[in-house]
């Protein structure tokens, strides 16, 4: 049976299957896999993820998982995409170490346009003359 099961099919076994799952204890839990493994044919991994992922909205949908919250704005990821393109795209590791040379010049240039608030969010050990310099 294994082989002759559709993915429509295995989507509402899973569907059926998740709640139970989710609320089960762990020996419950391990029984629950076993049949799916047996009905589905997959792996007990693959079994496992599929059982944790969130509840599936139709027959072919799954609902999408939550994004996160963005940590910093437009404003400054574009600073660090000139930053990085000034740089010659160079890995992070040392672009950090870049950042207090390229930030004032990009700035003197016309390159970048950053306010005080800007440059302590997108840098915020920045010495006081840097973020003096910024503000203008």
């Amino acid at each position: 049976m294994a082989g002759k099961i559709s993915m429509g099919a295995r989507r509402e076994v899973v569907s059926a299957v998740t709640e139970q799952y989710r609320s089960a204890k762990r020996a419950e839990k391990g029984r629950i896999l076993d049949a799916l493994c047996a009905t589905t044919g997959w792996h007990r991994k693959h079994a496992m993820r599929a059982l944790r992922r969130r509840t599936t909205v139709g027959p072919s949908k799954v609902e999408k998982p939550q994004e996160r919250k963005r940590r910093y704005g437009t404003t400054i990821k574009d600073a660090m995409t000139a930053l990085w393109e000034a740089s010659d795209r160079v890995c992070g590791k040392r672009l950090k170490v870049m950042v207090p040379t390229l930030l004032p010049a990009l700035e003197q240039h016309g390159r970048l346009r950053l306010g005080q608030a800007d440059v302590i969010v997108f840098w915020p050990s920045a010495p006081p003359p840097l973020i003096a310099c910024s503000s203008m």
